[in-house]
């Protein structure tokens, strides 16, 4: 598995206000909708392109442009929805997937409960986006659920990922690759990231 870890200021300065118990929510909405973007620009990098030539004001040049078969994105529902707005500002042909799975509070296993993606997802770049990577359970059975329905090339994007959340996708799928803003330091024994941020659900969606 390749991981990425994004070390910019921007990200440092905009986790700094989304970790403050103060922030209130809609500034906590506006502010990982800002740390997506950053996010997405990296977690983009890799993404295929051909060879085009185009007439600009003065010449002909050759340039890159994406290929045609559109890119999907697939949020975790529900705080991948606080990520999918900035992934569709840099993509907005993008096709959009959507998974619903919630961790059950006593065993903290991941339960399924929706599941609707675009079609073609062999040939496309997929990227999951589940915002908080804690013990690895969710985003480990969102994977196989894609790969199940055809998916290759898939990229995982969240804010905050804990050890024992990296190990996990390392042992359940070498081949992906994750983008992270941050990798804090262990698990509480009710399986929430330390330092962390709290439950991003519940702050973007005012369900605390």
């Amino acid at each position: 598995m390749t991981t990425t870890v994004l070390d910019h200021p921007l990200l440092h300065h905009k986790l700094s206000l989304i970790r403050d118990r103060k922030t209130p929510g809609s500034l906590f909405r506006a502010l990982i909708e800002e740390a997506g973007l950053l996010l997405a620009v990296e977690a983009t990098r890799q993404l295929p392109t051909e060879s085009v030539v185009v007439e600009t004001p003065l010449e002909r040049t050759g340039t890159q442009r994406l290929k045609s078969l559109d890119p999907v994105l697939v949020p975790v529902l529900r705080a991948g929805l606080g990520f999918l707005p900035a992934f569709l500002q840099l993509m907005p042909t993008a096709k959009v997937g959507h998974l619903g799975l919630y961790r059950d509070h006593d065993s903290l296993v991941p339960v399924p409960y929706y599941r609707n993606f675009p079609p073609l997802l062999e040939a496309r770049p997929v990227f999951i986006l589940d915002p908080m990577l804690a013990t690895g359970g969710s985003a480990s059975e969102a994977v196989r659920q894609l790969k199940a329905a055809g998916g290759v090339n898939l990229v995982l994007v969240s804010l905050l990922a804990a050890p024992e959340g990296l190990a996990r996708l390392q042992a359940d799928h070498p081949d992906l690759h994750l983008v992270v803003g941050a990798v804090d330091r262990q698990l509480n024994e009710r399986g929430y990231i330390l330092p962390g941020l709290g439950d991003a659900g519940d702050r973007l969606f005012g369900t605390a």
